[in-house]
């Protein structure tokens, strides 16, 4: 799905990961407008992926317990970024704040995701 929306990690740093994602004919609603799944995949995408890299994946993975979002204005093209930030890394679950925003730097979601950090079982 990541490579499908064109999602491209940008940046990271100790307690933050950012991507960008394409508003274009993949995540866009039948209106114009950027899909608010579209925004939810980006948000999970970036908080899901921010959550194991905090974990030893030889052992641990993050999965997704909870996510919400809150659309805050329309986006119709261009690049939105993602930025998801550490709430709490603790060692059994994590929780991530994720804003979205436009080029002009206005926010477009706001998200909030809650990981499990399980056992890995490959298998």
């Amino acid at each position: 799905m990541i490579a499908h929306l064109g999602i491209v990690f940008t940046g990271a740093g100790d307690d933050w990961l950012r991507a960008t994602m394409p508003v274009d004919a993949r995540t866009k609603q039948p209106y114009g407008l950027l899909h608010g799944g579209a925004s939810v995949v980006l948000a999970e995408t970036l908080g899901s992926s921010a959550g194991n890299l905090c974990v030893d994946m030889s052992t641990q993975i993050c999965v997704g317990l909870e996510i919400n979002a809150n659309h805050l204005r329309a986006a119709t093209q261009g690049l939105v970024t993602g930025t998801a930030r550490a709430v709490h890394v603790g060692r059994s679950t994590q929780v991530w704040d994720i804003t979205i925003e436009n080029p002009a730097g206005k926010r477009v979601c706001v998200s909030r995701l809650t990981l499990a950090v399980i056992a890995r079982s490959d298998g």
